[in-house]
């Protein structure tokens, strides 16, 4: 069955405490990225810079790690792993969305459409600011 995935990328801001992956990043803009992807994907995962890739239902403990303060190498190893975990739950024909910023995306979509995938970033290029907008206004039925 061909399926539209969607991949949320993690925030800094989090609860201090373990809980559900999609209840931990606190952001308003995970917040808004998360219904979207749970409004519009089949199945949506988040791509975390310490736990690699999250079932939205996991349990996951707080933590202080970002891909932007990795170096190019462990970008790449990040990357593969999450390839690795995602591979189980991709069929051929699957349409993958990305709500995530260039670092997450930067060897992950290449590997991607280099297998095929269909890979779609509706927010490519924005700022925060406009990322809210565009994902507030297709919440709110604009």
């Amino acid at each position: 069955m061909i399926k539209s995935i969607f991949l949320v990328s993690c925030v800094g801001k989090k609860q201090p405490y373990a809980c559900k992956a999609m209840d931990l990043y606190v952001s308003d803009w995970f917040k808004k990225a998360s219904q979207y992807a749970r409004l519009n994907a089949d199945e949506w995962y988040i791509l975390s810079a310490k736990y690699i890739l999250v079932q939205p239902m996991d349990t996951i403990e707080p933590y202080d790690l970002t891909l932007t303060k990795m170096n190019i190498a462990l970008r790449r190893e990040w990357a593969d792993k999450v390839m690795l975990q995602l591979h189980p739950h991709l069929t051929p024909g699957n349409k993958i969305t990305f709500l995530a910023g260039k670092t997450y995306r930067e060897f992950l979509q290449p590997a991607l459409l280099q297998r095929g995938y269909s890979v779609n970033v509706p927010m490519n290029g924005f700022r925060i600011g406009e990322q809210l907008g565009w994902l507030k206004s297709r919440l709110n039925g604009g």
